[in-house]
């Protein structure tokens, strides 16, 4: 590595010390410096922004609840990763540093725009499909893990994260990927929307899209409390499935995730054969659509050309992860049925199974010692870049046919009855 970049490099990983309030709450990097590092990181995150912003546009310019279905994707995401960053038993995931990144050098800005590109993208979708109310969160659920399946087989294989060696929660990985990434989204995503649209018929009784404005106060109350709520409501999904599964019966979370999928798909094919009553001529979101579809582009297309053109071993992690250390201390977690599950409390050099980073890239002043977290890792080779692509291009065909159908189709289950008579 040339020395006038490990100069650079020097200056962000001395860094991870605060001054005051303000330096813990935000702090920034040369984006330059990280472009050198990672550029397909940067590359990924100009693409969450953007994606924030348009979606941002079609909320208001469609108007109605769509506003604050957006403010709440915001909000319901700072209170997941406030939660994760805080709360030992689930803080497993280091983010590589970013040209602005908050809490105490864990929060990529980035990642708050992440929610509403994930959440905002398929409640639209979904409210274009005229499912009944009790099936649109399961619906939305699926849609999400279908825009993130890509976002993360790719960001992990090129470093934008590393995750935690050894916890028993994602332990089992689909390209070193946790299966419990995908229940986590497609979970939290069924909340949430269970949520948002619950306290909406409680509080405001306006249906989602529809142009009356019920009061700002109101809105905002269905809002914040859609955001505190996602989380615990996505918490008690893993709770009759996941849990007793996999701390009971040791079942992989591959299967854990699949059965949740396939009881997701069941729910929301059972209400398309049950055509929704009073369904509403209006159209919701149906101003600057072609904009939604053309974020949906950029971001398939991007991950899938990071596998065709990226090379995840030029790249470059620098910043938190895993407390390095001995190998022998363990730690306990205590799982929601009681079962008491094992992990290493350090990162052991010597003993990880972690293939996607290794540390090649180091030079001869970067020494690793027990009890650093703040540090850089080297990304590796493709094994099979073929293998990549193959996955990377079938997900992006499956997304574009189903993304096209939901928003070029004016399917509505009355006009097809009208049709008939």
């Amino acid at each position: 590595m040339p020395s006038a970049l490990n100069n650079k490099i020097e200056g962000v990983l001395s860094e991870h010390s605060f001054d005051g309030f303000s330096d813990w709450f935000i702090k920034f990097n040369n984006p330059v410096t990280l472009w050198e590092l990672q550029p397909t990181y940067i590359l990924a995150q100009i693409s969450f922004l953007v994606g924030a912003f348009i979606t941002l546009c079609h909320a208001l310019k469609n108007g109605g609840r769509l506003p604050y279905l957006w403010i709440a994707t915001v909000l319901h995401g700072l209170v997941v990763e406030a939660a994760s960053y805080n709360l030992e038993d689930i803080d497993n995931f280091w983010h590589s540093q970013t040209p602005v990144v908050l809490m105490g050098r864990r929060l990529p800005i980035h990642i708050i725009a992440l929610y509403p590109v994930f959440l905002y993208h398929a409640s639209v979708a979904v409210s274009r499909m005229k499912l009944s109310t009790y099936a649109e969160p399961f619906a939305v659920g699926l849609l999400v893990v279908l825009v993130d399946i890509p976002y993360d087989i790719v960001s992990v294989k090129f470093v934008h994260w590393t995750w935690h060696d050894t916890d028993p929660n994602i332990k089992d990985r689909h390209y070193w990927v946790p299966w419990n990434s995908y229940y986590f989204h497609a979970s939290f995503a069924a909340s949430f929307t269970f949520w948002f649209h619950f306290w909406n018929r409680r509080i405001s009784q306006k249906s989602i899209g529809t142009p009356q404005e019920n009061g700002f106060c109101k809105q905002m109350t269905c809002a914040v409390l859609t955001a505190l709520l996602g989380m615990p409501g996505g918490v008690l999904l893993f709770l009759p499935l996941y849990h007793p599964l996999h701390d009971i019966y040791h079942i992989h979370s591959e299967v854990t995730f699949m059965i949740l999928f396939a009881m997701f798909l069941l729910i929301i094919w059972t209400a398309d054969r049950r055509p929704k009553t009073n369904i509403s001529k209006e159209d919701p979101g149906s101003k600057w659509r072609l904009p939604l579809f053309g974020h949906l582009i950029v971001h398939y297309g991007l991950f899938l050309s990071m596998v065709l053109f990226g090379n995840p071993e030029k790249e470059v992690s620098i910043g938190l992860h895993e407390t390095i250390g001995p190998c022998n201390e363990t730690v306990s977690l205590q799982t929601a049925f009681g079962s008491v599950l094992q992990k290493r409390k350090y990162l052991c050099l010597s003993d990880y199974d972690e293939d996607y980073f290794d540390f090649k890239c180091l030079s001869s002043k970067d020494v690793l010692r027990p009890g650093m977290n703040w540090y850089k890792v080297c990304g590796t080779p493709f094994e099979n870049r073929a293998e990549y692509i193959s996955v990377i291009t079938t997900i992006c065909i499956i997304a574009f046919v189903v993304f096209r159908n939901l928003y070029s189709n004016q399917f509505t289950k009355s006009s097809q009855k009208g049709k008939k008579e």
